[in-house]
């Protein structure tokens, strides 16, 4: 019978730095697959130091943010659409980074900020939602500074889905919930973010892979907040458990913008160049 126990599900010895984090904290605050698992993955790809002018891109309740803060001494931009900066300012107080971490409300394709501003942007269990557009990248690039990182993590797809979805992600689950909605036509192989990075030309790609096991890990979070009581959704862990990665999993990417479009600005919206001001 797998482990029911949320304590020993979420301890994980690949990932020493969110083992130092309240379990119950973790579960409490959770919005999907272990954000603090992803985001120590992928910062061990990249240059976080303290000091660092940091954008969490799509940070839901700021565990990524407070994450960098802590591990890091980054000051970190959390932006989010969906969660109202004050419970993030208050999550971040209570963890003890409240002067690094910068809640605010942000869509995606109307970023606030100064071109150039960011040292790096982290995203993690977002990206897919936004990030597809192939004029994407090169819009949130420009806030970058030159030679500044970009680092996504998004559930992803091992493997293309040739036609339609395979019947043990369509099929309902014994309680009740199918995993596969039209919503994950989003999730993309590495091969795929890869073109799509490269074909930008606001970045050299430094890293695209995918996270060994991811789908051990997902489906072990999954029957954590299940047996916490925590999750707002029945789990998915069923059908995770019968995909055994052959389709599902996590992805990693990471890039560093490039100066051979420094003065270009996109809008992915309209799609066209608007300009530059004089």
């Amino acid at each position: 019978m797998p482990d029911s126990d949320p304590k020993q599900l979420v301890h994980k010895p690949e990932f020493p730095r969110s083992n130092a984090y309240d379990v119950d904290w973790v579960l409490a605050n959770q919005m999907g697959p272990n954000a603090l698992w992803l985001v120590e993955w992928l910062t061990s790809s990249m240059k976080i130091e303290k000091g660092m002018r940091v954008l969490d891109l799509g940070c839901g309740k700021a565990m990524t943010s407070i994450f960098l803060a802590k591990e890091f001494g980054a000051r970190v931009w959390a932006a989010d659409l969906w969660i109202g900066p004050d419970n993030n300012h208050k999550r971040a107080c209570d963890m003890g980074v409240g002067d690094l971490v910068c809640p605010l409300r942000a869509e995606a394709h109307a970023l606030p900020f100064a071109h150039g501003f960011f040292d790096a942007i982290a995203s993690v269990d977002s990206y897919q939602y936004f990030g597809t557009d192939q004029l994407y990248l090169g819009y949130v690039s420009t806030f970058l500074r030159e030679g500044g990182q970009i680092g996504v993590v998004v559930p992803g797809l091992m493997k293309p889905v040739d036609g339609e979805p395979p019947a043990h992600l369509t099929s309902p689950q014994s309680n009740g919930k199918t995993f596969w909605e039209s919503e994950c036509w989003c999730f993309k192989t590495a091969d795929d973010w890869r073109t799509n990075w490269e074909r930008s030309g606001k970045v050299n790609v430094d890293v695209v892979d995918t996270l060994t096991d991811g789908w051990k890990l997902w489906r072990d979070f999954e029957r954590a907040t299940e047996a916490a009581g925590t999750s707002p959704f029945p789990s998915d862990a069923e059908a995770i458990e019968k995909d055994a990665g052959e389709y599902l999993g996590f992805v990693r990417a990471v890039a560093t913008r490039n100066d051979a479009e420094a003065t270009d600005l996109y809008s992915p919206t309209i799609g066209v160049d608007v300009g530059v001001d004089t």
